[in-house]
């Protein structure tokens, strides 16, 4: 049976007992509900355990488009190369050592860019969410990340209900029908379907529904 939100939260509360840091890895394609359910499981988290929980969203650590632009690389920001993966394994590094509060970056969408320091990870917060695409790839630098989290979890949300999603996303950001649905087949679904094929089995394949 595909655990609920509250079930989730409950398993991982006992994951992570005794922990000092106990690190969880959120995956999935875009328009899966990561960043929903990430921060909805943080809230069910600390409503049993106050304060314990905090999320890193891995789009904090787009380059920014002064970067990609001389590489070309702004048509297909959110693609693989387009993250600094180096960058987000520093800070889950330094995460991982429980040591000192570190500041982690976050991603403003309405203005497309990435916003340094936007959120603390604390002492106090030992149980960390990470959500993103290609926490889970099997290629490039990606897999470097997998050693620092204790259990991963990947959504499962069929190819339709993210193409309907990812389109009515763009039109809520203003691209006109026809701009919505080239942006949605010709770019999300790719990566979408990128990371189907090659992420590595997660702990836990959760079905769940936002």
């Amino acid at each position: 049976m595909t655990p609920n939100i509250h079930d989730m939260a409950v398993r991982l509360l006992e994951a992570a007992m005794g922990r000092e840091r106990f690190i969880v890895a959120l995956a999935g394609p875009p328009a899966a509900g990561k960043s929903l359910l990430s921060e909805w499981l943080c809230r069910e988290i600390n409503e049993r355990q106050p304060g314990i929980a905090a999320v890193v969203p891995m789009d904090g650590y787009h380059f920014d488009n002064a970067v990609l632009e001389p590489e070309g690389l702004v048509p297909v920001k959110g693609a693989p190369e387009t993250f600094d993966t180096d960058g987000l394994l520093q800070d889950l590094a330094r995460i991982r050592r429980a040591d000192r509060t570190v500041a982690v970056p976050v991603f403003d969408r309405p203005l497309d860019l990435a916003r340094a320091g936007g959120r603390l990870i604390t002492l106090d917060h030992r149980l960390v969410i990470v959500e993103g695409n290609y926490l889970l790839l099997d290629h490039g630098p990606w897999p470097e990340l997998r050693a620092l989290f204790d259990m991963t979890l990947f959504l499962e949300v069929p190819d339709e209900v993210l193409e309907a999603r990812l389109i009515q996303r763009w039109l809520n950001m203003g691209q006109d029908h026809d701009g919505a649905i080239e942006r949605a087949r010709l770019k999300d679904m790719l990566n979408a379907r990128l990371i189907k094929r090659a992420s590595v089995p997660a702990d836990v394949h959760w079905a769940a529904t936002v």
